[in-house]
């Protein structure tokens, strides 16, 4: 998901596909540790956009707090 994407959710889209990516990123990790993960590099995909979704609500409060 690009980062222009993001930023067009509002605070309950974001906290909700916050919630989608970690339960994915477990999901992910279950299958990592059985040996059923077929695309490793996914993990660090996921891992990168929850950053994003965190930094980017980050951002959006620090801008609350301003005004």
């Amino acid at each position: 998901m690009k980062v222009n994407e993001i930023r067009d959710l509002n605070a309950s889209e974001l906290n909700q596909k916050l919630a989608s990516l970690k339960d994915e990123l477990f999901n992910l990790r279950f299958q990592l540790a059985t040996g059923q993960l077929e695309n490793p590099m996914r993990i660090k995909e996921i891992k990168k956009t929850i950053a994003r979704v965190k930094t980017i609500q980050r951002e959006q409060e620090l801008k609350a707090q301003q005004a």
